[in-house]
């Protein structure tokens, strides 16, 4: 039997259950379901900071840098690659939606690639960035000693979990020949 790579590549990303769409989609969904975890923890930290303010005076010390330097950056970052994969980023599609097929697919098709060069920079510089805060142990000026070099990891990751997002919707739209 002849090997044909657009089979081989049709069965790994043509519908949702190829071996690297299936990885890759649970990969993002662990991603988004930490980055909710963030979510209510921020929620549960704010409301005890505002609660413990309204009858002590007394707020729960490092609320701002916690919520600034954990919450939000993992709850934002995190959840990128599962937005991706489910094709929910914002998109301006009016007049595209007006053109041929053919043409549709080829902006997407370089739409992905744009885009896979843009998080793909991203990823590369944010992993650079984690790597060097690691080392250095990086802190912020507080009122304490605030280590923020463990948050400079969400984005690297964050970054990577969208590329292979990007990677499987670019693989999906070339075999099934329709912008996603």
């Amino acid at each position: 039997m002849p090997l044909n790579i657009n089979d081989d590549v049709a069965e790994i990303a043509d519908d949702d259950s190829g071996l690297l769409y299936r990885c890759v989609s649970w990969l993002n969904t662990a991603f988004l379901v930490i980055s909710a975890i963030f979510v209510v923890l921020m929620m549960l930290h704010v409301a005890a900071d505002v609660l413990l303010r309204a009858v002590s005076d007394v707020g729960i010390t490092g609320t701002l840098e916690v919520v600034s330097y954990y919450y939000m950056v993992c709850a934002i970052f995190l959840a990128f690659g599962y937005v991706e994969l489910k094709n929910q980023h914002i998109r301006v599609d009016l007049f595209v939606q007006q053109m041929p097929r053919s043409a549709q697919v080829i902006l997407y098709i370089l739409a992905c690639l744009a885009g896979f060069a843009f998080f793909g920079l991203l990823a590369w510089q944010s992993m650079i960035d984690a790597i060097r805060a690691t080392r250095s142990h990086e802190t912020i000026m507080s009122n304490f000693l605030f280590y923020v070099w463990p948050s400079r990891w969400a984005l690297p990751i964050g970054f990577i979990g969208c590329l292979l997002a990007i990677l499987c919707n670019l693989l999906k739209a070339l075999t099934r020949w329709r912008a996603l």
